[in-house]
């Protein structure tokens, strides 16, 4: 016994003996026990960088398709115009509340994404952090269908408005922290047609599923409460998408990161990262004019029930075909037009797409404000949903090409704050006027907001893109056309 014991403790002796050894033959220096690794050049770390991105490019491409396509498929569900103003509507009958609703999910939003970029700003591996808002965003999607099957009548809405309220705390730094993924691992040059091929397909899907949700879902009150049904639906789609990134995702390590500041120290360097790119806080005007969509956008379906003179108490089943209609024609104009807008961005920049779905939008929403029958309503929300689907696209991806990498995170929770701050005003000014003037008012508010956006967008916004590849010239660019980063730097 004592033979083995002493043989046992020897051991881990013999272990570190060999493993000095191996160390020493391999020519690193052994410290703590530990293996030191090499230090890189500046240079050399952007390669090994470039290389990874490189060798995981169709895992970490594929990872991000079909989180795209089953995430947007199941938020489409909630964030269009349709699902939810029609269910807070059923339950509260005010558009108030409606208006009140749709605020409350973009007030959520105003605070977070900068705490949230200040939360990932430093960090080397964000996908946990991604992980985890992606979890708590699909939990308030499942509170809300679950308060749907269970309550009713002022319950169901004080508890709907308390999940839209989190679904925005949520939604604003997970936006940052997936955008900024998506940079890391996609080269700008291919960024506009992954999200346009998600985008088409999860737009089909996303189609097909409103047209069913609204015409048997809600139309039938299938499992009680075909608008909570709906809810669940885009929770399961939602949350397998998100198991997908997670399985597929192999995230690279950057050489450095910006260094750790409290949010504090951090909010005193906001004016200078707005005033070092004129182009930058022109783009942040303009996108938070643009919200002014958001003015009348949660009452255009309500108006069309108005104007078609349906109900969903009087007659449930035409409300819902009418619903399903016009979600398909909404969601459906993703699947026509989101190889346009990516082919159209990855040429000529996120800008162009910008201003063209702007002009879109305001074209849609006077057609809106002259259809009187269910056709002319079904053209009006086509073009009301690929000018969103361009929007969204051009401005998440053009903040990627403002300024240096290591601001990327608080660039986009800058932009994302001015944005949701109109966003949350927005509604309410609407359902003022609503209450107060009528639907149309609400919309002439909203053609004027989106046109002064396009003014300031055309006058005031140039191409960050080309002034970019200008500076830097063919020799200074990385394997994806743009720079080592991926992000878009200008090399400073």
């Amino acid at each position: 016994m004592r033979d083995y014991k002493q043989r046992r403790s020897a051991y881990p002796a013999f272990l570190n003996v060999m493993g000095h050894g191996l160390r020493e033959r391999l020519g690193v220096s052994d410290s703590a026990g530990e293996t030191e690794k090499p230090v890189l050049s500046e240079a050399e770390a952007d390669a090994a960088y470039d290389k990874f991105v490189m060798d995981n490019l169709k895992r970490n491409y594929a990872g991000h398709y079909v989180h795209g396509m089953l995430g947007m498929t199941g938020f489409r569900l909630v964030n269009t115009p349709t699902f939810v103003p029609a269910y807070l509507h059923s339950i509260s009958g005010s558009d108030f509340w409606v208006g009140i609703g749709t605020s409350l999910q973009q007030l959520g939003g105003i605070v977070s994404p900068i705490i949230g970029a200040q939360q990932i700003e430093h960090r080397k591996k964000i996908l946990p952090v991604s992980v985890m808002l992606g979890l708590l965003m699909r939990a308030q999607i499942l509170g809300l269908a679950i308060s749907g099957w269970f309550l009713g009548g002022w319950p169901a809405l004080a508890f709907a408005l308390v999940f839209l309220f989190l679904l925005g705390v949520f939604q604003g730094p997970q936006r940052v922290a997936f955008q900024l993924l998506l940079a890391k691992v996609i080269p700008i040059r291919l960024r506009g047609r992954l999200q346009a091929w998600r985008n088409l397909t999860g737009g089909l899907i996303a189609a097909l599923l409103s047209y069913f949700a609204g015409s048997w879902l809600v139309a039938n009150h299938v499992w009680g409460n075909g608008y909570a049904t709906t809810f669940f639906l885009a929770f399961v789609l939602t949350s397998l998408g998100l198991s997908a990134l997670q399985m597929l995702m192999r995230e690279p390590e950057p050489a450095s990161v910006r260094e750790r500041k409290s949010l504090r120290e951090r909010m005193k360097d906001f004016p200078s990262l707005i005033r070092e790119d004129a182009g930058f806080a022109w783009f942040m005007v303009a996108r938070s004019l643009a919200m002014g969509s958001r003015i009348g956008q949660p009452f255009f379906f309500l108006y069309a029930a108005y104007v078609l003179g349906i109900s969903a108490e009087a007659n449930p089943e035409a409300f819902g075909t009418t619903l399903a209609i016009i979600s398909l024609a909404y969601m459906g104009a993703d699947t026509v037009t989101n190889l346009i807008w990516g082919y159209l961005s990855d040429r000529q920049g996120f800008r162009s797409t910008f201003v063209i779905s702007l002009a879109i939008n305001i074209v849609g929403v006077a057609a809106l404000m002259m259809s009187h029958s269910i056709a002319t309503f079904a053209i009006a929300f086509f073009m009301i949903g690929a000018a969103q689907s361009g929007y969204m696209m051009s401005t998440s991806n053009i903040v990627l090409e403002y300024g240096h990498r290591h601001d990327v995170p608080m660039r986009m929770a800058l932009s994302n704050t001015a944005e949701g701050a109109m966003g949350a005003l927005a509604p309410l000014l609407g359902a003022g006027l609503v209450v107060w003037l009528g639907y149309e008012a609400s919309f002439y508010a909203t053609i004027v907001t989106m046109v002064a956006a396009l003014i300031v967008l055309v006058w005031k916004v140039d191409e960050p893109r080309r002034r970019r590849l200008a500076k830097l010239g063919a020799g200074g660019l990385g394997p994806d056309g743009l720079g080592s980063d991926g992000l878009g730097s200008d090399g400073k």
